[in-house]
């Protein structure tokens, strides 16, 4: 006979958090997002890998890249690159973001000396960008002739073909430093010289880097910035169950911090090869992620296996259709709370603490804050960072609103049948996600920033100032469909912004 869970499967929406006593130290600054995101002997070591704030970007083709990444470690947090393209292509990305210096950029804007000024204009229009790279062959890294800024010409007085060469500020007339150069040192250079920006090279004279003055001021204002003991951004990377004998080892060779497998079901003997083939080959120094889990067995199943966290969540996504398409899954509230009793028990009988991840049903921003007292030590989010500047996305406007192009791995458009995978033909077999749109929302940093903000002043309401003492500290209470609507607006008519003041 079948076995039945008698309890009802909930969602984050049904629960609310009950205020607890705050002293006067609880104000938001106070408060410490700082999360563990490997496997650890809690109370005897430092975990090896953690994050300044809770929030991971889930491993899609239209959430995480490259760029992704340096902007969520700008934040504190990780990004995990996806792993549904080339092998070549995925360490490309994750080597692009372990060579990325902080307040050091690559010049994407370069021509060569016989480039026109027609052409500079072109790039500059294309670009946004006024500092523009004489280069012998035209490309980032090559050897620097000269720079030209929009103080080397006046469009109304030039000919429009204008070689690059006739006005260019040349390479014995710039002030430069070595690739060597910190970014204080580049800093004192620049304002000791009154220059908007510096050029870094090698022994060759090839162009490495530009180090702006707006650049280095955007650098120290990241505070939360998560780097690596070598000053470099943090990034993971995801991989599959198939070709994780040469994915991974390209992935480590790259300079990935932290792996997971993606998949939309991990309670399977797939992963449990996957995680030892990486522990034999590589001991305990590559951490893994596994998952996804529902429940205590497939919790215990993945931390016994070896996996360094656990992530949780089938269904629960905004174009996920597992549900819909296999009738599998539960409520991701329901899901977090039993994985976390279950990892808490797993840390009494072992000493090692194995963080958990809560991936999907985040809808608002103080969902984040319920998986967190629920036991989450993290949250993956996927349609949240889709909407954002940074994701690799188109923005279109549709019916008179901007939007970002959003698909999930089961979809047709991105065709991941390594993620829904179960040993058959190696392909999709019906879709378990859709394409859509989600409302763009702007850049990153501020949209990461004013959720946080209210992460900070719920736990403040909650008497907490970190993670671990809210999950000890946070009452909750389900709710009844007439609280939901309570919880909005209601029995009132919106101010139209159109409408007219009365006085």
């Amino acid at each position: 006979m079948a076995f039945y869970f008698e309890e009802l499967s909930h969602t984050f929406g049904e629960y609310l958090l009950v205020p607890g006593y705050s002293s006067s130290e609880c104000i938001p600054a106070n408060v410490s997002l700082k999360t563990p995101i490997v496997k650890y002997k809690k109370g005897q070591e430092e975990c090896p890998v953690t994050m300044n704030i809770p929030l991971v970007s889930a491993i899609m083709q239209s959430v995480s890249d490259d760029k992704m990444a340096i902007a969520l470690a700008k934040e504190g947090g990780i990004s995990f690159i996806y792993g549904s393209q080339t092998v070549e292509d995925e360490a490309a990305m994750v080597a692009r973001v372990k060579s990325y210096k902080a307040g050091f950029v690559t010049s994407d804007s370069n021509i060569t000396p016989d480039c026109t000024l027609a052409e500079i204009l072109a790039l500059k229009e294309k670009t946004g960008h006024s500092t523009v790279a004489v280069t012998e062959d035209g490309t980032a890294n090559g050897k620097l002739l000269g720079i030209v800024t929009s103080r080397d010409y006046r469009v109304s007085r030039m000919d429009p073909s204008t070689k690059a060469s006739e006005f260019m500020t040349k390479f014995e007339d710039l002030i430069y430093a070595p690739d060597t150069t910190s970014l204080k040192e580049a800093n004192d250079i620049i304002w000791e010289h009154k220059l908007n920006s510096l050029p870094l090279i090698d022994k060759d004279q090839r162009l490495k880097y530009l180090v702006f003055r707006k650049d280095y001021s955007s650098h120290k204002e990241n505070e939360l910035e998560l780097l690596d003991s070598s000053k470099r951004y943090v990034v993971g990377a995801g991989i599959n169950t198939r070709d994780y004998e040469k994915r991974v080892p390209a992935l480590v060779e790259a300079g990935a911090d932290v792996l997971c497998i993606d998949s939309s079901e991990g309670f399977s003997e797939w992963q449990a090869r996957t995680i030892a083939f990486i522990r034999e080959k590589y001991g305990n120094t590559v951490k893994v992620g596994a998952g996804n889990v529902v429940d205590k067995e497939g919790f215990l199943f993945l931390a016994k296996a070896g996996a360094d966290f656990v992530k949780i969540g089938i269904g629960g996504g905004s174009i996920c259709i597992t549900r819909e398409q296999k009738g599998i899954g539960r409520g991701q509230a329901t899901s977090v709370i039993e994985v976390a009793k279950a990892r808490d028990e797993y840390f009494k009988e072992t000493g090692i603490y194995v963080p958990i991840c809560s991936d999907g049903g985040i809808v608002q921003d103080y969902h984040m804050t319920l998986a967190l007292a629920m036991g989450a030590d993290f949250i993956m989010l996927g349609r949240y960072f889709a909407r954002f500047d940074e994701s690799p996305t188109r923005k279109v406007k549709i019916n008179g609103s901007y939007m970002k192009e959003y698909w999930g791995e089961g979809s047709a458009r991105a065709r991941n049948w390594q993620r829904y995978d179960l040993g058959g033909a190696q392909k999709l077999s019906f879709e378990e996600g859709v394409d859509s749109y989600v409302p763009y929302a702007g850049s990153l940093k501020d949209n990461v920033g004013l959720s946080l903000s209210k992460v900070r002043s719920t736990m403040c309401n909650c008497g907490a100032l970190t993670i671990g003492e809210l999950q000890e500290k946070a009452r909750m209470t389900l709710v009844s469909s007439t609280s939901i609507v309570e919880g909005g607006y209601h029995d009132v008519v919106l101010k139209d912004g159109n409408m007219a003041s009365y006085k």
